[in-house]
């Protein structure tokens, strides 16, 4: 499904990442573990097509998107939640949700809205005035308004509350129930029990993968 192949990326003169090549099959969560700096964002970034300069391959269902900007990599499928969430923040709930929505908005709505019932009593207030947690929610509620087939998560449960955190979990291990592949940059291990697969990166490079 998601295929990345000998990737080298750039910040400026500065390469951050060193010839990293990994697989997200269908349905399959990967989780990327290592320490702040150690290239998962960077990573992620490269792959939805933010941030550094890229070199190498990046192929999702087959086609090459390393060149593509990053609304074509969007249009091909993926959805990327970013740490810093990027919400409107004066606009409300619903006004980020349905920005991002593609057609039917009102039964994609409900159905991202049943994945997210926090959210509900929330819908008419600025994001801005969210917890750190119930943004999180709507960051990636947003994403998946815009029908992802696949998705790059990336710290998706740090810095907020534990009880918004073990929701957040369990709608992403509902998400992997109903088939949703996912690549999660991730360092409190939440996640890593239901992995498919643990990907370590240090400075850059990948140094193991394995079985949970």
């Amino acid at each position: 499904m998601l295929e990345v192949q000998a990737l080298s990326a750039w910040w400026g003169p500065a390469q951050v990442l060193f010839d990293v090549s990994l697989r997200v099959r269908p349905g399959e969560l990967v989780v990327l573990q290592g320490l702040n700096g150690a290239g998962k964002s960077s990573l992620l970034q490269s792959i939805i097509g933010l941030g550094p300069r890229a070199a190498g391959s990046v192929r999702y269902q087959g086609r090459e998107l390393l060149e593509q900007p990053v609304h074509a990599r969007a249009r091909a499928g993926l959805g990327y939640v970013p740490e810093q969430r990027r919400l409107f923040g004066e606009l409300s709930v619903a006004d980020n949700l349905m920005l991002a929505a593609r057609a039917p908005q009102a039964d994609r709505l409900q159905q991202v809205m049943a994945l997210f019932p926090a959210l509900q009593p929330a819908l008419r207030r600025p994001a801005a005035q969210l917890s750190g947690g119930e943004q999180q929610m709507l960051a990636l509620a947003r994403t998946l308004m815009t029908g992802p087939a696949m998705l790059l998560l990336d710290e998706p449960c740090e810095g907020i509350a534990p009880i918004l955190v073990q929701s957040i979990r369990a709608t992403l291990l509902l998400l992997k129930q109903q088939g949703m592949p996912m690549l999660v940059a991730e360092q409190n291990a939440l996640l890593a029990a239901h992995a498919d697969r643990l990907i370590t990166l240090t400075a850059g490079q990948i140094l193991g993968t394995q079985q949970p």
